[in-house]
């Protein structure tokens, strides 16, 4: 008789990991988005001049918008939850286009 053969196998769940306490590569938008804010700082405040609370509220604008995306639609949320919700807010929440009576 032919010996069985025998292989380890991993059940868990697969993960995209996590980075500075965000799942998967969620860290990549939000580090972007500092650098981005960080550069828009420096350029409105040293190349045109403007004040340090006009160019500190003019780069919190994006840099809240991307954050609040991160952290209230994306992070530990099931994927495309962000997608979903969007489409229930604009659409009503069904698979047509037509609007129900």
């Amino acid at each position: 008789m032919e010996e069985l053969r025998y292989t380890e196998t991993n059940a868990a769940d697969d993960s995209a990991g996590r980075a500075f306490g965000l799942d998967g590569n969620l860290y990549l938008p939000a580090a972007i988005a500092v650098v981005g804010a960080l550069i828009g700082f420096t350029v409105l405040n040293f190349v045109f001049h403007a004040g340090l609370l006009a160019s500190g509220l003019l780069v919190a604008l994006p840099l809240a918008a991307v954050l609040g995306w991160i952290l209230c639609l994306k992070h530990n949320r099931p994927a495309g939850y962000d997608r979903d919700l969007l489409a229930t807010w604009w659409g009503g929440g069904n698979f047509t286009r037509e609007e129900i009576p």
